[in-house]
């Protein structure tokens, strides 16, 4: 054979891998911390773990089929149980995700985060992040020592999601278990169980089959979802939440009022339901324009206006907390918070 033709064919030859990796979609992973990134001494150990142990370039090295699915490249934004996720990582996170959405190439953007509050990230995330580009989290029930570790998939099969056109206007995804939900309305339901995030009444959005994910219905958004740009926000107002229980008295209201709370969730009975003595106070701080959402302790289902105040509609009391937080930020007055809870009021 000619050595120049030789030449060239081997070029390209040595060219192809570099130009299909050229050819990737890129996808940033955003990482918190929590049990994905658990460790501990046991391969047994499920729950006494080390949560936030373990760095984005570890968890990236330890899956190395992303590389065949996306140009993948982390960011530590923190290292934490998801308990300690506070303003200022939500903040962070939300304008760094819109950033990132804004560069030329980038497909979408994967967050590592703990499972007991994933739901509140991802609710904080799915109403301030102004793309149609997918937004994805991603979290893991056993941590990364563990025997049967669901991690490594759960992240593969979330840096997937990211590169998929069909994920593209849906806002914010939760992706675990195989299962892909909405942030809008995907909650932890289990303490400990791999199945434990899912929507009860509005379902998942879809599933993965061996690697690849499936869906259940075109794009949608949900009726009732709002944007807040937070852009300029460097803090979020106090709002704290209060469980409803039998013969409840006001002090733990009058507590959460004295100690800077700008406003009230209350985790209610039923339909939102309280004690006689807390919905005359409740009723008092209404009057004075403070607002208190009643959402329910039930785990699910809508709950209604009420005469002496806001109605969470769909929003349990976790989620119903970042709307009220973004709302008051926004300097929305009490009827316009309350169509940021229903529209169809």
């Amino acid at each position: 054979m000619n050595k120049s033709i030789l030449a060239a064919l081997l070029t390209s030859a040595l060219l192809l891998p570099m130009a299909a990796q050229a050819g990737k979609p890129q996808v940033t992973i955003l990482a918190t911390g929590g049990t994905i990134a658990g460790s501990s001494a046991s391969k047994t150990d499920t729950t006494d773990y080390k949560a936030g142990s373990v760095g984005i370039d570890t968890l990236i090295a330890a899956v190395p089929e992303m590389a065949q699915v996306a140009e993948v490249k982390g960011e530590q934004i923190s290292n934490t149980i998801s308990g300690d996720v506070n303003d200022q990582v939500l903040l962070t996170l939300s304008k760094r995700v819109n950033q990132l959405l804004n560069q030329q190439g980038q497909q979408g953007v994967v967050i590592t985060h703990g499972t007991d509050t994933l739901e509140e990230t991802a609710f904080f995330l799915d109403l301030t992040v102004n793309s149609k580009q997918p937004v994805v989290m991603v979290g893991s029930m056993r941590p990364a020592t563990a025997i049967s570790a669901d991690g490594p998939m759960n992240l593969l099969e979330a840096v997937t999601l990211a590169t998929t056109k069909q994920a593209e206007n849906r806002g914010t995804l939760v992706v675990l278990n195989d299962r892909i939900g909405s942030a809008f309305y995907t909650s932890k339901t289990n303490s400990t169980t791999l199945d434990t995030f899912k929507a009860t009444e509005p379902g998942y959005l879809g599933l993965f089959v061996s690697g690849q994910p499936k869906f259940y219905y075109s794009a949608a958004q949900p009726i009732d979802k709002s944007f807040f740009d937070v852009s300029k926000l460097t803090s979020l107002p106090k709002v704290e939440i209060l469980y409803s229980y039998q013969a409840q008295d006001t002090a733990m209201l009058d507590a959460a009022l004295k100690n800077g709370a700008k406003g009230i969730i209350i985790a209610g009975n039923g339909n939102g339901n309280v004690s006689s003595n807390m919905e005359a106070a409740i009723g008092e701080l209404h009057k004075q324009g403070i607002p208190v959402v009643m959402s329910t302790r039930t785990g699910t289902g809508y709950v209604s206006t009420k005469s002496f105040a806001i109605g969470a509609g769909f929003m349990n009391p976790q989620k119903s907390r970042v709307l009220l937080q973004l709302a008051l930020a926004s300097g929305a007055d009490l009827p316009q918070i309350a169509t940021y809870f229903d529209h169809q009021r």
